[in-house]
C-alpha cells in the first residue's frame, strides 16, 4: 500500500467534481491507501476540508501559501487535520516580500506548536531564511515539499532537523539529490509535476505507483520496500 501525502484534487480550478471522483478511485485501484489535499489559503484549505468529508481514506491540511502573505488566518479544525501547511517561504518571484513571508511563516508555525500539528513546509530558493526561522521552533515536525535544491541543502535538514523530504515526478526526470528512503514521503502535487512516463497528462495520485517504481530503480530496492517504509514515514510523520 502507498500514500499520497501531498496533493490538490479537492481544488476545482484543476479538477472537476468528476474528474476527482473518478482519480480517487484510480489511486484506490492503484494501492493507494491514503491521500492528503493541501490548502494553500483558508478558502482553499475549507475546500480541502469538506472533500475530506466525503471519503473515508483522505485526509486535509491547513495553510496559506507563502505568496499570499495578505492573506489573514482563521484556523478551522477537524478530526481530519492532519497538519499545517503548505506553508515557508518562496523566493522566487521578482517582487517577494521577505519580511512578510518570514512573519506569515512564523505566525503558521506558532499555529502548528499551540496544536501540536506536522507541518508541510513550502521552500523555493529561501533556504538560509528557512533553517533561521524553524530553528526557533526546534519541536515542530514535518516534511519539506518537493524538495529541489542542492546537496549541501539537503545535508543540513537531514542532519539539522527530523524533516521528511517530499519526493515527487519531478525527481524522475529532473537531476535531483535523493534523500535516504527513511526520511522520504512520496508525494505527487497532483495535478503539478506528472512523472516521467506519463508526462503530458494532467498528474493523480494513482501515480504515486509511478513514483515508487522509479525510486526502487534508483535506491536498488524492491518496490514492496519503498512502498511499506514510505508509507511507515507518512504515518509517523501525520498520525494517520
Amino acid at each position: 500500500m502507498l500514500i499520497d501525502s501531498h496533493c490538490h484534487l479537492h481544488d476545482r480550478q484543476f479538477f472537476s467534481d468528476d474528474q476527482a471522483k473518478q482519480m480517487v478511485e484510480n489511486a484506490k485501484n492503484n494501492g493507494i491507501e491514503k491521500i492528503v489535499c493541501i490548502g494553500t489559503d483558508h478558502k482553499d484549505s475549507l475546500a480541502a476540508q469538506d472533500f475530506s468529508r466525503r471519503y473515508d481514506n483522505i485526509f486535509w491540511t491547513y495553510g496559506i501559501h507563502p505568496e499570499e502573505t495578505n492573506l489573514t488566518i482563521d484556523f478551522v479544525s477537524d478530526d481530519k487535520l492532519v497538519a499545517i501547511g503548505e506553508v515557508g517561504l518562496d523566493y522566487h518571484s521578482e517582487n517577494y516580500n521577505r519580511a512578510r513571508q518570514i512573519r506569515l511563516f512564523e505566525e503558521m508555525l506558532q499555529l502548528a506548536r499551540d496544536h501540536s500539528l506536522p507541518v508541510s513546509f513550502h521552500v523555493r530558493n529561501a533556504f538560509d531564511d528557512f533553517f533561521a526561522v524553524v530553528q526557533n521552533f526546534p519541536e515542530i515536525r514535518g516534511v519539506v515539499h518537493s524538495f529541489t535544491d542542492n546537496k549541501k541543502n539537503l545535508k543540513k535538514i537531514l542532519e539539522q532537523t527530523d524533516f521528511y523530504i517530499g519526493v515527487n515526478g519531478l525527481a524522475t526526470y529532473a537531476t535531483l539529490p535523493t534523500p535516504p528512503l527513511d526520511r522520504i514521503l512520496l508525494e505527487t502535487d497532483a495535478p503539478f509535476l506528472t512523472p516521467a512516463g506519463k508526462r503530458g497528462k494532467i498528474n493523480e495520485p494513482a501515480y504515486i505507483k509511478d513514483i515508487a517504481q522509479w525510486l526502487s530503480v534508483k535506491l536498488g530496492v524492491s518496490f514492496e520496500e519503498i512502498a511499506e517504509q514510505t508509507t511507515k514515514n507518512v504515518r509517523n510523520a501525520f498520525n494517520i
